[in-house]
């Protein structure tokens, strides 16, 4: 387990069902096998990507990507404007 989370593979929020979401590593496990709502996906989701130092993508419900957030290692030169 600790080796696979050297690897920097991202984080993505996923639809899983009607109005129902899933936290999942790139090519990889399903963090939570239940279906929860977006804003809990992404709650699932920031640690398991900080713990990476990758990003969490967002999806909407039709699939597009809807954000993405870093919590890796970013240049001193890029700010931050969400938070």
């Amino acid at each position: 387990m600790a080796r696979n989370r050297r690897r920097k593979r991202n984080v993505h929020v996923v639809p899983a069902g009607s109005r129902r979401f899933v936290a999942r590593v790139a090519r990889g496990r399903i963090l939570s096998k239940v279906p929860v709502s977006q804003q809990d996906a992404i709650a699932e989701a920031i640690p398991e990507a900080k713990a990476r130092r990758s990003e969490v993508v967002i999806h909407r419900p039709d699939g597009r990507i809807r954000d993405s957030d870093s919590y890796g290692h970013d240049p001193e030169s890029v700010r931050d404007t969400k938070h």
